[in-house]
């Protein structure tokens, strides 16, 4: 499923109706998910299995994933209960390199016949593909970590929640929208969690429990008499955490203009579904946009959906060099602007890192699927272009020999390849706030949330929207608005960044299902920012007709 088609469905609440394309895995009942996995020393048995398998039939390096995938997917509606989903995976994906080429295959049969066979047909289509491999695949070094685990640092595991308490949360976010105006309500919470070992012949064996979840809704008002509706969505963010996510504790809070509640390290569903009726309800005589220049100052939960299209995807390897044109698009930020070693990717104060360690984010792990150790490291410096996303056999093609430790597969029969890490714009080094960043406006548009959006198969021209739009004058946020869209390019867009608040209003959004790769892949990832401001952007109404 492509991005903004998932975004569309997961706001309408037809996510139930989705879920085939979503789940991977079998359905199973909500106890099982409460089952111990297998035990950590005969993973390593197993994996020994795959290894000595493929070193005996001439290949050089391998690598086996043993991994048990549980989902839990709950989809609610006004005062009904739509489905509860739960489902769970388990295989073996073995990766072998024979004859200066790659080989991959995976069982669900996780015993020592099966995987020997897996490995067999692993090397016997290594050797297969290297009839027609102009250049052997060259690794960089990775350091070996011998027996080492790791884990998201949860306080309250998903799985030991009731189903009938998650059910309860939703109906009440649900009755509380319908109660302050919504005519219609959806919700879901999407919850995960990956237990995952990795052992390979450079003799590295990794054992990681990975959690991720998701509470989101959509909901609507209606205007009969006008023949009109408007929709909010919610303001959460997928997350890299527990249950405890869902606990709403105060002190995670930011209040931001217009009495909107924004959202740290907890969530409020029930109180951010009562802000969105009221606010699908004022989007129905709000005024529509003028269209023209204006400064915006977006928040976090918005310009993350634009960090994740104008920067995460663009500096992805793969897509520069063109392995993913034929599926979606390549990048404009080539090899050539990043050798200049001047390229103006955005304003002095924009600083882009690329993160796997970011505690709470969905794509925080202690090691990428390839066993290497995850790290931070600068995309863009000071808004010059400085590096890109790649894994071991890339980096030699940008003259390093440290892979960024960015490899992922969304499961055990799937191989893995380079996937976008956590991209993230760092705060201002300023005291300053959402309140001083409004004040400093003339003429300007606050944005909240993400919306519908279009970009060029470069990454360059774009489109966004929003979900909650307030028209800003002489410093004073005078109404909401509707009917907002903003068009530029990449480059022009954050080279015109002119402040960006600073660490107390620092957020994160993610996107649970980001798809990349033939065939398709998904991978959960989180971009962080801090409130900022853009200035002299082109702003559409996308409400009014020619």
């Amino acid at each position: 499923m492509k991005r903004r088609d998932f975004i569309q469905y997961a706001g309408l609440g037809a996510g139930a109706v989705m879920m085939p394309s979503l789940l991977l895995g079998n359905n199973i009942p909500a106890e099982a998910l409460l089952e111990p996995g297998m035990d950590v020393m005969v993973k390593k048995q197993l994996a020994d299995v795959a290894l000595n398998t493929a070193r005996s039939l001439g290949a050089t390096y391998a690598d086996a994933r043993i991994g048990r995938y549980l989902n839990q997917y709950v989809f609610t509606r006004e005062d009904k209960v739509q489905n509860v989903v739960n489902t769970e995976s388990f295989g073996v994906g073995v990766r072998v390199i024979a004859n200066g080429t790659w080989g991959f295959a995976s069982t669900n049969n996780v015993t020592d016949d099966g995987i020997k066979k897996a490995t067999e047909q692993a090397v016997a289509i290594a050797k297969a593909n290297s009839r027609i491999q102009k250049e052997p695949v060259k690794l960089a070094p990775v350091e070996t970590y011998g027996e080492v685990s790791w884990k998201t640092p949860i306080k309250k595991d998903f799985k030991e929640v009731p189903v009938s308490e998650k059910v309860d949360l939703l109906l009440s976010a649900n009755a509380a929208a319908m109660e302050n105006g919504a005519n219609f309500v959806n919700s879901a919470l999407f919850m995960v969690n990956e237990q995952k070992y990795f052992a390979s012949t450079e003799g590295s064996y990794i054992d990681q429990d990975v959690h991720r979840i998701w509470p989101t809704f959509g909901v609507t008002a209606i205007d009969r008499a006008a023949n009109k509706f408007k929709s909010r969505q919610a303001m959460s963010a997928p997350m890299g955490m527990g249950y405890e996510y869902m606990d709403g504790l105060d002190s995670e809070k930011i209040q931001g203009p217009e009495g909107m509640t924004l959202y740290k390290k907890s969530y409020d569903m029930v109180e951010d579904a009562i802000l969105a009726a009221k606010q699908a309800k004022q989007r129905l005589t709000a005024k529509s946009v003028d269209a023209g220049k204006y400064d915006l100052v977006l928040e976090p939960n918005h310009l993350g959906l634009t960090i994740h299209e104008s920067v995460g995807h663009p500096l992805e390897l793969d897509r520069v060099l063109g392995y993913e044109a034929n599926y979606a698009g390549t990048s404009f930020a080539t090899l050539d602007k990043w050798k200049s070693k001047n390229f103006k990717y955005g304003s002095d104060i924009v600083n882009l890192v690329a993160d796997k360690t970011q505690v709470g984010s969905l794509g925080a792990v202690g090691y990428d699927d390839e066993g290497v150790k995850t790290k931070k490291w600068d995309l863009v410096r000071k808004g010059i272009l400085t590096n890109y996303q790649a894994i071991r056999d890339q980096v030699h093609m940008i003259g390093q020999n440290e892979s960024h430790g960015c490899c992922y597969s969304q499961s055990w029969n799937d191989v893995q390849f380079q996937r976008m890490p956590n991209v993230s714009l760092e705060p201002g080094t300023e005291k300053y706030s959402i309140d001083d960043m409004i004040k400093d406006v003339e003429k300007g548009i606050y944005i909240a949330g993400r919306g519908s959006y279009s970009i060029d198969q470069q990454r360059y021209n774009f489109q966004f929207g929003g979900t909650a739009f307030y028209e800003i004058k002489d410093g004073k946020i005078v109404g909401m608005l509707d009917d907002v869209a903003y068009q530029s390019n990449t480059q022009e867009f954050w080279n015109s960044c002119v402040k960006i608040c600073d660490k107390d209003d620092y957020r994160m959004f993610g996107s649970f299902f980001d798809g990349k790769g033939q065939p398709s892949q998904i991978s959960a990832v989180s971009h962080g920012s801090s409130t900022s401001r853009f200035n002299d952007i082109n702003v559409i109404n996308t409400g009014r007709t020619i």
